[in-house]
């Protein structure tokens, strides 16, 4: 039965796949001859057929990666195991990866294949020079090292970097998916980008436990199954929402379903659905049956019980082939929002810049109301959210207790962060600087100072089990960054300190700047960069959560207001300009105000509303220190009452000796 599986399993897939990518191209006219220039079937059917197995290289690739560092034990053969698979899948992606390079070369200039240096020339010129070329010769290379690594990293720590290598790798693939040029684009990026590292994951994850099954015995299996079943059902959300938001932004409206491209999406939401289902059904009773009894039904391997459940396992995995299938049809077929004609002539500057029109005049309601969603900040504070009041509930259910003010803090916190990166001042900082220097100042300052005091590595400390069996899982990792050499340096209060100051000249006084602007990329980084280095410093000043070094009270209270000085000379320094910064972008916008005004504004914001946060943390400052004093004296207090303030007389004692030493000297 193991050996069955294990080849049945990987057959399914690929084979459903492909049928599915063949029925899916000719169903939505995906592969139809071009009127002008066709570049012939083998480039028209190849480039989708070389993509599915780019997809599914890097499926294997990520999803055995994600179970290596999350569900299995270095100190097991299965370990070594899941790196192998990784390997080979990334292997896979590197040649499917290098064909689809060359597919598309011959697709979208009509050069017919042949082995002669004038051919080699062109393919080399797209691949260096142009930016459909770049982005396969990037994943390319990419995969190719992820191939190495996999075979030469063995380190359990290590290997989070060749995962994150590995989520690289599918970079280029989202920048020029459908929609690339259409306005939405940020949206569609990140839409897809997400769908693909998550459906890797997922599928990944399942075609490596059936590759392994041989080296996961019974009582194993459910264990490494239950912590799979996690990764896929975080998965599954992800995916259905990516999925659904890169669906209305190429569809358009309800209408349009009816189209050829609509009807692969509801076939896709299908399959989908059913997936969900077994993902369901695994979790609620396949697992649940293995942990009571060590075995699939059964404490004995290849029981009738044992059958189904593997059965049910190449079922899902023909499903997870049709989706495939569908999803590398659908990325040849022509959406029904005309891409070229939404996105190809610009309108105005603004829309030249951005690739968006301009918002609506902002004024304050607007703020408030105007919604430019970035779904990976809505996804991160939802799931933030949830897992936080998760650990709160398994705390109280075994009698701990946890403050109400932590909780009330954090969920405040996740939910400005959804508000600065998908509310009004999202949909007007692309625009304005006003608009981005309050997002910069309540991502450094006004956030971490609502969610630090949540002590959430105090929570997942003592809320997640820990793991016994040599793997690790969100305590053991979230312990290992925190008590790491690296964490130790950034997470000193000078370091904390230099970083939150220095970054802000660095940032705004050089081209990172720009590239925040100009990318997505760029500008998800500076979203991370401001809410860590705005987390270290008021960590350092008011955190509950452990940390290798703190500074005494009064020392805080010197760093702060030092910190600050800096930090008002910066806002002044904005205020008192005379030369705008990125003039070519915000004096470009043709808003018909005056940009150096709403420049100096921004400065203005920096200077007076980056303060009130410092008044909180003074305030926050002086009354731990306080509450410190008093408790100091009370435990001096209990330690003499225990004693018996033998200290104090022995001090006295002392004196006295002294004193009558000095009267005989005398």
């Amino acid at each position: 039965m193991t050996r069955s599986v294990r080849v049945l399993g990987p057959a399914a897939l690929v084979a459903v796949a492909l049928v599915a990518t063949i029925a899916g191209l000719a169903y939505g006219g995906g592969a139809e001859p071009y009127p002008i220039q066709d570049p012939g079937p083998v480039a028209r059917w190849g480039v989708p057929v070389a993509k599915l197995f780019v997809n599914l290289g890097a499926a294997g690739m990520i999803g055995a990666l994600v179970l290596a560092l999350w569900a299995l034990s270095p100190k097991q053969r299965e370990f070594d195991l899941a790196l192998d698979v990784a390997a080979a899948s990334a292997a896979v992606l590197t040649v499917a990866s290098a064909a689809t390079g060359v597919l598309t070369f011959v697709l979208v200039t009509g050069a017919p294949f042949e082995l002669s240096d004038r051919f080699g020339a062109q393919l080399g010129q797209f691949a260096t020079s142009i930016e459909l070329g770049q982005a396969w010769l990037a994943t390319t290379l990419i995969a190719a090292a992820v191939t190495v690594l996999c075979f030469a990293v063995r380190n359990h720590t290590a290997l989070v970097f060749v995962g994150v290598l590995a989520v690289v790798a599918l970079v280029p693939m989202a920048q020029q998916g459908h929609a690339a040029g259409t306005a939405g684009h940020d949206e569609a990026v990140t839409a897809l980008g997400l769908h693909l590292v998550f459906v890797s994951a997922w599928l990944g994850g399942l075609l490596t436990l059936v590759l392994l099954k041989s080296r996961l015995p019974g009582d194993r299996l459910a264990v490494v199954l239950a912590r799979y079943s996690t990764v896929a059902l975080v998965s599954f959300i992800v995916v259905a929402v990516s999925g659904y938001a890169s669906a209305a932004l190429r569809i358009g409206s309800w209408p349009q379903l009816s189209t050829g491209y609509g009807v692969l999406v509801l076939a896709k939401v299908a399959v989908l659905v059913a997936l969900g289902l077994f993902g369901a059904s695994q979790r609620r009773v396949m697992i649940a049956r293995m942990a009571r009894a060590g075995a699939p039904g059964s404490a004995r391997p290849g029981s009738p019980a044992d059958r189904v459940f593997w059965l049910l396992v190449v079922v899902e995995l023909a499903f997870m082939g049709l989706a495939s299938g569908l999803a590398a049809a659908l990325a040849r077929t022509a959406t029904p929002v005309d891409e070229e004609a939404s996105g190809g002539l610009a309108r105005t500057p603004a829309e030249l810049l951005t690739g968006e029109p301009l918002p609506p005049p902002p004024d304050g309601w607007r703020y408030l109301t105007e919604w430019s969603p970035d779904l990976l900040w809505l996804l991160a504070c939802a799931f933030g959210i949830f897992f936080y009041l998760a650990g709160v509930r398994r705390l109280r259910r075994r009698g701990d207790a946890w403050p109400v003010y932590r909780t009330v803090l954090w969920v405040a916190g996740m939910l400005l962060l959804a508000w600065v990166t998908s509310g009004g001042v999202s949909a007007y900082e692309e625009y304005l600087f006003s608009a981005h220097m309050l997002a910069h100042m309540i991502l450094t300052m006004g956030i971490p100072v609502l969610l630090v005091p949540g002590a959430p590595v105090t929570l997942a400390a003592r809320a997640v089990r820990p793991r016994k069996d040599g793997s690790r899982g969100g305590r053991e990792w979230i312990l290992l960054a925190v008590h790491s050499r690296f964490a130790g340096i950034i997470a000193n209060p000078i370091v904390a300190a230099v970083l939150f100051t220095g970054s802000l000249w660095i940032f705004y006084y050089s081209s990172l700047f720009r590239w925040t602007m100009e990318d997505h990329i760029g500008h998800t980084w500076m979203v991370v960069h401001f809410l860590i280095t705005g987390y270290l410093f008021v960590q350092s000043l008011i955190g509950i959560d452990p940390v290798p070094y703190r500074l005494p009270y009064p020392f805080r209270l010197v760093l702060l207001l030092a910190t600050m000085a800096f930090h008002a000379f910066f806002g002044l320094s904005i205020m008192m300009g005379t030369g705008l910064l990125l003039a070519d972008w915000y004096g470009a916008m043709g808003w018909g105000t005056d940009a150096l005004v709403d420049q100096q504004l921004g400065g203005g914001i920096a200077w007076s509303i980056g303060e009130i946060p410092t008044v909180a943390l003074a305030i926050t400052v002086a009354i731990q220190w306080s509450r410190s004093d008093a408790k100091e004296t009370k435990r001096r207090d209990r330690h003499a009452d225990r004693t018996g303030e033998a200290e104090l007389e022995a001090y006295n004692a002392q004196l006295a000796s002294l004193s009558a030493r000095d009267g005989g000297n005398g």
